[in-house]
């Protein structure tokens, strides 16, 4: 990290703010009035502060994928590998992966294998999925539906489990709606409840899967 920031070429006084932010932090834990005792950390960055999520996205810059058919695609601290996988030829798709793997270890990133997943996507007749993946001799599960930024993803790409979510999320929302109604709320205040609390859940990644839905405003 030290050596990424001396290469942004920043001024002395951010870079050694930056500096004094990541290094020789205490920490300790509280339970039921309990303290453990205090340590002195200098790995990693403080949750839920707004530049550590900047930071890490510095730290990561570097890895990408060296094959355009198999991009590395990163949001935060989530990373995907998409591999386009031809003529049942999938050498390419786990030499990405092994050159991910290989860079997390040489960058000091831990690797959750548990909670990495590899979702197949084909629409031939007679499928052949790539064989298994494995991850210092840990196999990664492989399922029919997955979760990437609040969108649900399914290996038919028909969308349903995504909407079944974003159903169950709008109906509760449409029962405080109806309670707001009912309690002689003015219509102005319901369309703004509306909008922030239930428009947004049913636009949000509509984009994926391609919704075209508009927010309501006030008519005349």
């Amino acid at each position: 990290m030290v050596q990424k920031l001396l290469n942004m070429k920043l001024p002395s006084s951010v870079f050694l703010w930056i500096f004094d932010y990541l290094t020789n932090r205490l920490q300790y834990v509280r339970l039921n009035g309990v303290l453990s005792s205090v340590i002195c950390t200098n790995t990693g960055a403080p949750q839920g502060t707004v530049l550590a999520p900047f930071l890490f996205s510095l730290y990561t810059a570097d890895c990408r994928s060296t094959d355009e058919s198999c991009p590395l695609v990163k949001f935060a601290d989530d990373t995907e590998l998409v591999g386009k996988i031809s003529n049942d030829e999938d050498a390419l798709y786990h030499k990405q992966i092994e050159n991910f793997v290989n860079w997390c270890d040489k960058n000091y990133l831990y690797l959750n294998v548990s909670k990495t997943k590899e979702m197949c996507i084909d629409f031939r007749k007679n499928q052949r999925c790539p064989k298994p993946v494995y991850i210092k001799g840990e196999a990664v599960e492989r399922v029919e539906t997955y979760k990437y930024l609040g969108v649900v993803f399914d290996s038919k790409l028909n969308w349903k489990e995504n909407i079944n979510s974003v159903l169950k999320k709008v109906n509760t929302r449409m029962y405080c709606l109806r309670k707001l109604r009912s309690f002689g709320v003015n219509s102005g205040m319901l369309v703004t409840f509306y909008n922030a609390v239930i428009c947004s859940i049913i636009v949000y990644g509509s984009v994926c899967w391609g919704g075209n839905i508009s927010k309501f405003d006030r008519g005349r």
